[in-house]
């Protein structure tokens, strides 16, 4: 079957910091052996190259990938222009975030779409292409349709395979992250078991957690020829001994990247060995998600950390030398005095502090549990950048204080500031032909506009997101928040 896999266009916060590969569909990709798999990635092509593939490929599925709300109506507008176009071809959609709105979205679509994945693709999306013929969709893990659902979905009982079609995916010098600028993606685990009430990684996965094995991890990072790796994991290196495995692996093969990775500050101080390890093998940046500074912040988020291990992750990342980036929500409810506070820790440290919104999200503990009633369903504002829930400040002002913390990272890490330390990096990469590291460094005012952000609340709405819960529910239920039964709880 001829296989077109799409992944919408980029969402705000990545038309300055980075650009990554689609590594779901290249995975998706590469489980539908046997089938004639393209795939167009929106981030990096127009809306012009999905009309070609229409009409030369003629594809019998077009299947989009939608981990995030704020994709959804450019995805369900693109999903009725390929109907239109071949009305016969299945249009099938999956991902994290849709599989948490599946039955609204069909709604939207109209019939335009006919089925939404629920859970990994990687063990439905071949099923799938087997029953379309017959049209035998209720028997699809994971399947819902107009008509019903199928089984509940299953989880990937090896990550070892299959490893990513990274081949099928066109003008990979786009991506990039920061200063790694070419960059690819690649992941070593998936899920986590941590459950923090703001993020819905746990609540997909069912709590589990899953490794590659370092072979595995080995041979994938092998198949890469971008000097910068991205690790997707949502904590990396929660064992140490996972993290000593692969790099003995790496050694093995006398693989040599630069490295950029997300993990916990807790994590970070307990685990200080492998990641001081990791930086001698080319770790040179981290991702931490501080979220609060103080312990009523944290325990909001159950975070089930505190300051003091925040504080003690810091010093570790910058005794070992690694360029850190943190990660700060803010509420709604912030008045100016709150922002100021922010804005001045964040400029007496030398780290890389950004701001995201708190935002409750379909799948989310705060979803079900958030008091606060949304003052918007508009799905494009769902992407942590903007205010969804009541602000205590005026809109417009609570944008103007926003984005002037958010400032603090401009001046001190983007434009001359960050040309000053990384000249040379940068000069290398524009000998390379490589500029969406210096183009980033000159972004920041035309992206993050109170202005912009204010006038995005006044587009007319054609989508709406589902209501949550008119009560809050106190104390929610695990398993029905739950799109993947882990293997451990099922009978």
């Amino acid at each position: 079957m001829r296989v077109l896999l799409v992944h919408p266009g980029a969402l705000m916060y990545s038309e300055i910091f980075l650009r990554l590969e689609p590594l779901g569909i290249e995975r998706i990709a590469a489980a539908l052996r046997g089938h004639d798999v393209r795939i167009v990635d929106l981030q990096v092509y127009d809306r012009r190259e999905i009309d070609r593939q229409l009409r030369e490929f003629r594809p019998e599925a077009v299947g989009f990938s939608l981990n995030y709300l704020a994709n959804v109506p450019d995805v369900v507008d693109l999903a009725k222009d390929v109907k239109a176009a071949l009305p016969t071809s299945l249009v099938f959609v999956g991902g994290h975030s849709v599989s948490f709105v599946a039955e609204q979205v069909l709604e939207h679509a109209e019939g335009a779409i006919d089925v939404v994945l629920k859970g990994e693709g990687e063990t439905s999306a071949p099923r799938l292409l087997d029953a379309w013929p017959d049209r035998a969709l209720s028997e699809v893990p994971g399947a819902v349709t107009m008509d019903g659902y199928g089984p509940p979905p299953k989880l990937l009982e090896s990550l070892d395979d299959p490893l990513p079609a990274r081949h099928l995916t066109g003008r990979r010098n786009k991506y990039f992250i920061g200063v790694m600028d070419p960059a690819a993606s690649i992941e070593f685990t998936r899920g986590c078991p941590w459950d923090c009430s703001f993020c819905s990684a746990w609540t997909f996965y069912g709590r589990s957690y899953r490794k590659l094995s370092p072979e595995a991890a080995a041979e994938d990072m092998a198949r890469i020829e971008e000097p910068g790796v991205f690790i997707v994991d949502d904590v990396t290196f929660i064992k140490a001994e996972d993290g000593h495995a692969i790099a003995d692996e790496l050694d093995k093969r006398k693989i040599k990247k630069e490295y950029y990775l997300e993990t916990r500050t807790d994590v970070l101080v307990r685990n200080q060995e492998v990641f001081a390890r990791w930086k001698r093998m080319g770790l040179n940046y981290m991702f931490l998600g501080l979220e609060a500074l103080d312990e009523e912040g944290l325990k909001a988020f159950r975070k089930r950390n505190t300051p003091k291990v925040n504080l003690e992750a810091l010093e570790v990342a910058r005794k070992i030398g690694l360029t850190v980036a943190i990660n700060i929500i803010a509420d709604p409810d912030w008045d100016v005095e709150r922002f100021e506070y922010v804005r001045a820790w964040a400029a007496s440290v030398p780290e890389i502090v950004n701001i995201t919104v708190q935002t409750p999200y379909p799948g989310t503990e705060t979803w079900l549990t958030e008091a606060r009633k949304l003052t918007t369903l508009d799905y494009r504002l769902f992407d942590v950048q903007h205010a969804v829930l009541p602000t205590r400040l005026p809109l417009h002002q609570f944008y103007e204080e926003l984005v002037k913390t958010q400032s603090v990272l401009a001046r001190k890490h983007l434009g001359f500031a960050a040309l000053a330390v990384t000249a040379r990096t940068a000069a290398r990469h524009v000998l390379h032909g490589q500029t969406n590291f210096v183009k980033m460094l000159w972004k920041f005012n035309s992206v993050y506009n109170a202005d912009r952000q204010f006038g995005e609340h006044q587009r007319p709405v054609r989508y709406s997101m589902p209501l949550p819960p008119e009560q809050p529910v106190l104390v929610p239920d695990r398993q029905e928040m739950y799109v993947h039964v882990p293997f451990r709880s099922r009978r």
